[in-house]
């Protein structure tokens, strides 16, 4: 929850919806409450790997649980891709970037395949610079001798700050909390997962949205809403707005930190969501195989990460990730749905929430820059076709036989 969006997120969120970026936070974190709420109230109930994907299954169907399923794996695996570039450009000089990227990508699943006590003690380890890195960011901010008033560029890029440019940047910071779905994929190795997942994950939420808004005030205090939407590395330039030029090698540490926490994150998770699916024949039925020592999908997440790193050398992964955030959406909206439908001895929450929660991830879904619609939709019609088709042929293959 805590990954290299925060170091990015403020520019186009600014450019957005200007000062109004704090509403879109708030307007974000309380679609990411009800997301988070409705994604504990499944995982306690059902404890088992691949989040959304088996919560959509068991509640709404096979079709939901495909759609589900496919937007995280295929959305996510860009960002994987996205993350270990994003890690390169803060340490290495351009031509050793991809490289760099790819090396990062197989220490990280070679990490992941070691087992999930091993994947959390590093995690750990990341945040911990993280944490350091926007402490030193908010610090910086609050001691700037001359702060802009919070009134100084209050508008978008359009000119005025719209509802739809608030529910744009509502949208874009979504994504600074969606980590949450993490600890569902991984429901099959809590323990409990009653117990636990729920605490975890509202703490977390709680934990991240007093995060954002610090780091939001910062950088709105100590450079405007323009000098934000303006900026390419937001964070960096408060530092050296304050004054601490010093600091700058700490948030660069701290966003490299972020991109390799992120990475690793979703190795994770998606070699869950991945061994969900192939179980049910979703996806090549071989990548369900568990490793016997460590306890994880080793085989998912070296296809999945061998799929990255070619990702990495041969693709531009800027506008490979467009339909992501869509894909992402799609995920939430297919637990809320389902969650909306769990019986009343499973339910932790008031059905009005789950209804907040679906109709938030559509709305801020649909107010995504127009590409990121368009792809998404593609992306996503894409899996149902070639679902449909292989499930025909395994009728054809079952008649013939």
């Amino acid at each position: 929850m805590l990954g290299a969006g925060v170091f990015a997120v403020w520019a186009p969120a600014a450019r957005a919806a200007g000062v109004a970026l704090l509403v879109g936070l708030l307007v974000a974190a309380v679609v990411a409450w009800a997301n988070a709420t409705s994604t504990a109230q499944l995982a306690a109930a059902l404890p088992v790997a691949g989040g959304a994907y088996a919560f959509g299954r068991a509640r709404l169907g096979p079709w939901w649980g495909f759609a589900a399923g496919w937007g995280f794996v295929v959305g996510k695996t860009a960002s994987c891709a996205a993350m270990a570039m994003t890690f390169a450009a803060y340490l290495a000089p351009q031509a050793w970037r991809r490289p760099v990227a790819v090396a990062a990508v197989v220490v990280l699943v070679l990490v992941a395949n070691r087992g999930i006590t091993r994947t959390a003690t590093v995690a750990a380890a990341l945040l911990g610079l993280v944490l350091v890195g926007l402490a030193v960011v908010v610090s910086a901010g609050a001691s700037a001798s001359s702060w802009p008033p919070l009134t100084t560029g209050t508008t978008g890029t359009t000119g005025t700050t719209s509802v739809r440019g608030v529910l744009e940047s509502a949208g874009l910071l979504f994504f600074a909390f969606a980590g949450y779905a993490r600890v569902a994929t991984l429901g099959e190795e809590v323990r409990d997962p009653a117990r636990t997942i729920p605490r975890a994950v509202t703490t977390a939420w709680a934990i991240a949205v007093a995060v954002y808004a610090l780091v939001a005030l910062a950088v709105l205090a100590t450079l405007g809403a323009q000098g934000a939407a303006d900026s390419t590395a937001p964070l960096a330039d408060v530092v050296a707005a304050a004054g601490w030029d010093w600091a700058r090698p700490v948030v660069g540490l701290a966003a490299a930190a972020a991109s390799l926490g992120a990475l690793l994150a979703l190795v994770a998770g998606l070699g869950r969501t991945a061994m969900a699916m192939a179980r049910e024949g979703d996806l090549p039925r071989p990548l369900a195989a568990v490793d016997e020592r460590h306890g994880v999908p080793a085989r998912a997440q070296l296809v999945l990460g061998a799929l990255v790193v070619a990702l990495v050398l041969v693709a531009d992964v800027r506008a490979a990730i467009g339909f992501s955030s869509f894909g992402v959406l799609t995920y939430y909206l297919v637990a809320n749905l389902a969650a909306w439908r769990q019986p009343s001895h499973e339910r932790r929450w008031p059905r009005g929430v789950q209804v907040l929660g679906a109709v938030g991830c559509a709305t801020l879904a649909l107010n995504l820059p127009g590409t990121a619609v368009t792809g998404g939709l593609v992306v996503l019609a894409v899996g149902v076709v070639g679902r449909a088709v292989a499930l025909r042929r395994a009728r054809q293959t079952e008649h013939a036989g």
